[in-house]
């Protein structure tokens, strides 16, 4: 793991369409968290906040995923977004977008880089 890494959790931590891993991201403010969540058999992280007010997503600790587990739903205003791309598919953000985290699996690890956090 290189220095500008950070170890999020272990690759079977994450199950497909599951509940996601909540973690902090003290590098865009004291309070601001992150997730990342399984799709698809890929891996995607976000800051975990509504592409229409910087609300948290998860209506339960870790639970991101809509009933059919094929979008990421905000709790607060129900936007739910494609788990892919984070892009607003319905509700009031539309046509907005969260904003990722580059994560990558390595090593049946699940990693971020901190290096392009400041990019996000």
């Amino acid at each position: 793991m290189a220095g500008n890494e950070r170890l999020i959790c272990l690759s079977q931590d994450l199950v497909d369409g599951g509940n996601g891993v909540r973690f902090d991201l003290p590098e865009l403010g004291q309070y601001v968290t992150g997730f990342v969540v399984r799709f698809g058999g890929k891996v995607y992280a976000y800051v975990n906040q509504c592409a229409h007010v910087p609300v948290e997503l998860d209506w339960n600790y870790g639970e991101f995923f809509d009933f059919t587990r094929q979008y990421l739903i905000c709790a607060v205003h129900g936007a739910h977004f494609r788990p892919e791309t984070g892009f607003c598919v319905a509700g009031p953000c539309h046509g907005r977008k969260l904003r990722s985290v580059p994560v990558q699996e390595l090593g049946q690890q699940i990693l971020i880089n901190l290096e392009n956090l400041t990019n996000v």
